[in-house]
C-alpha cells in the first residue's frame, strides 16, 4: 500500500487490473475481524481502558462527502494517509531515495485539510450554540 502504482493498478479496473492489493486488504480483514467481534462485547481493554466503539450508524452528508474526498484522493495520487507516512522512507514515485516531494506535498495537503476541517467543525458547533 506504500507503492502508488500498485494502488492505482488495483483501482483501475479498465486496464491491467492488479489484484495484489486485495490480498493485503483480505489478510488485514481476516486478522482484524475476530478481534473486533471479541472487542465489541467487552467494555474494558486489557490495559483497563474503556472501549468506546462508534454507536452512530446513520449515513449523513459529512460521511458521504468525506468518503468521496478520500476515494478521489486515493485514486488520483495512489496514496492512503497511513501508508503515505511509511512511504516517506521508501523509494519514491519521483525516483528520490527518501522524502519524495510528491509524498511530502500529499502529507502537507492532508495536514492542511485536517486543520481546515477542524476549524470548520468548531465554527459549526459555535454557530449551533
Amino acid at each position: 500500500m506504500t507503492n502508488p502504482s500498485k494502488v492505482i493498478g488495483f483501482l483501475s479496473i479498465t486496464h491491467n487490473w492488479d489484484a495484489s492489493l486485495m490480498f493485503v486488504m483480505g489478510g488485514a480483514i481476516l486478522i482484524f475481524a475476530p478481534f473486533f467481534y471479541f472487542l465489541k462485547n467487552k467494555e474494558v481493554s486489557t490495559l483497563g481502558m474503556k472501549i468506546e466503539l462508534p454507536s452512530k450508524q446513520a449515513v449523513d452528508k459529512k460521511l458521504v462527502i468525506g468518503s468521496a474526498l478520500f476515494g478521489v484522493g486515493w485514486g488520483l495520487v495512489g496514496l492512503c494517509p497511513g501508508p503515505s507516512i511509511s512511504a516517506l522512507t521508501s523509494p519514491g514515485i519521483s525516483g528520490f531515495a527518501m522524502f519524495d516531494p510528491i509524498i511530502l506535498i500529499f502529507l502537507f495537503s492532508m495536514a492542511i485539510g485536517i486543520l481546515v476541517n477542524q476549524n470548520l467543525l468548531q465554527k459549526t458547533i459555535q454557530n449551533k450554540n
